[in-house]
């Protein structure tokens, strides 16, 4: 049986099952409206639509909620300061403020030109070495991250340029189509020189919604979907990331990041305060400049640690509340035969639509709760054309974390671009698709072979989620 015929036979499926009054995919459907299940945010939508706390936080959650609100969008500054809850940014930085790089709690884009700063896109670089499972090696100079900016009299370590390359395809109706390859060029580094074996990886920043619903998901079940030796045959062999953990040398799920970098929403946001603002905290300590860095080191910092644990409680509660958007489009015909077509080409192999939630002491919003971010939290290889070459514990260069599709559709509003994947170089949900290789090159097979008005159909039905 052809792709085409099988993806027909279910779209006649679906239109059925979305007929009838009770149970079968329309009650499904109706479910999936409310991404976040009862938290779902249904109120705030258009440009704030990834800025409402889930709709079921208590009082005292409310209030950390916003608190962490004013940490998270407020600019630190430059160490001594009268500010002295908010001083010691760098000396050497990517950022700000957590809202430089995730402007309305949404999503980072690479440089639309050469000459354009880079804002909500980083380099996290090591050098070659590290062993399966391990963490990366950290270049002696530059550290695990280049920050292209410094505060007055520091000079930031290096100024990315990015070029693109367009790249010709077609689909298989003689549609033609063109993809952006992007090439990037460290110039000017300002503390010797860069290693010609260093490994770069670029990263957007991701957008910041149902963080506490992913992590909230029981490590148990995230388990029990992988299927590393890929037993069942399908192709698809999905691993799960372990990284240290960020109180203890124990080996913990990844969840967040791109790559998995990180088990918890805590040990991401220190994380980014260290790596893109220079801020330490009791979970990142030690400076961002390194010994040979001399001019970064004579600056004061905003001492030991910079961020408080209160800050960094707060900013943890704000990600960890801010909730996914209802669906507003979600039951036309269109929309519908697109998810059908999105099943008949296995993208839900990667991009698992349904998860239960477990108990989470203290948090009742974030417990037993059906949500649909669409990903499975596993590891899978991506192909060349997507890989970095940079290795980073369980995820080898071309492995990737499958992200999260829940709110894909609202970024152009939000954010006022269209730019997925890791690093940004997809112009919209279908070259984010085409670009898809390795595990997924026969679903992105599978997407080349549909008719154009089918093709639209499964957009249409991406960008409801």
């Amino acid at each position: 049986m052809t792709m085409k015929l099988l993806g027909s036979i279910l779209v006649l499926c679906c239109v059925a099952a979305c007929d009838d009054d009770g149970g079968g995919l329309a009650s499904v459907q109706a479910e999936e409206r409310f991404p976040g299940g009862d938290g779902t945010n249904t109120l705030l939508l258009g440009t704030k639509a990834f800025s409402a706390p889930l709709a079921t936080l208590s009082q005292e959650h409310d209030l950390a909620f916003f608190s962490g609100n004013s940490f998270f969008t407020s600019a630190w500054v430059e160490a001594p300061a009268s500010a002295d809850a908010r001083d010691g940014l760098g000396p050497i930085f990517n950022a700000r403020s957590c809202g430089g790089c995730h402007s309305e709690d949404g999503r980072g884009r690479p440089p639309l030109t050469p000459d354009e700063p880079v804002l909500g896109l980083l380099f996290r670089i090591s050098l070659p070495g590290a062993a399966p499972g391990e963490a990366p090696i950290p270049d002696p100079v530059y550290g695990d991250q280049l920050q292209p900016y410094g505060v007055d009299d520091v000079p930031g370590e290096v100024t990315p340029r990015m070029t693109i390359e367009e790249v010709a395809g077609v689909f298989d109706d003689g549609t033609p189509y063109a993809l952006g390859r992007p090439t990037y060029v460290m110039a000017d580094p300002q503390y010797g020189p860069l290693p010609d074996d260093l490994q770069v990886s670029p990263r957007v920043a991701p957008q910041m919604i149902g963080l506490g619903l992913l992590e909230a998901i029981d490590a148990a079940a995230i388990e029990a979907q992988a299927d590393p030796d890929d037993a069942d045959g399908d192709g698809i062999s999905g691993r799960v990331q372990r990284v240290i953990g960020p109180r203890s040398d124990a080996l913990m799920i990844g969840r967040f990041g791109w790559k998995g970098d990180s088990a918890t929403i805590e040990q991401q946001a220190a994380g980014a305060f260290y790596g893109d603002m220079g801020l330490s905290s009791s979970v990142k300590q030690g400076h961002v400049c390194s010994e040979a860095q001399s001019v970064c080191l004579a600056e004061p910092d905003g001492g030991e640690p910079e961020v408080s644990d209160l800050i960094l409680s707060r900013v943890v509660d704000y990600s960890r509340f801010l909730a996914p958007p209802i669906r507003e489009r979600w039951d036309d015909d269109e929309v519908r035969r697109g998810k059908a077509l999105f099943l008949a080409a296995g993208c839900d192999g990667c991009h698992r639509a349904r998860w239960v939630t477990g108990q989470v002491e203290g948090y009742p919003e974030l417990s037993g709760q059906t949500i649909y971010p669409y990903t499975d939290l596993l590891l899978h290889d991506m192909g060349p054309e997507l890989a970095d070459g940079r290795p980073l514990f369980a995820a080898s260069g071309s492995e990737w974390k499958t992200p999260p599709l829940w709110g894909i559709g609202r970024i152009p509003t939000i954010n006022r671009h269209d730019r997925l994947l890791h690093d940004g170089r997809a112009r919209g949900i279908a070259e984010a698709i085409l670009w898809h290789g390795g595990e997924a090159a026969p679903a992105r097979d599978a997407y080349k072979a549909l008719s154009a008005d089918e093709r639209a159909a499964l957009d249409a039905f991406v960008g409801s989620l």
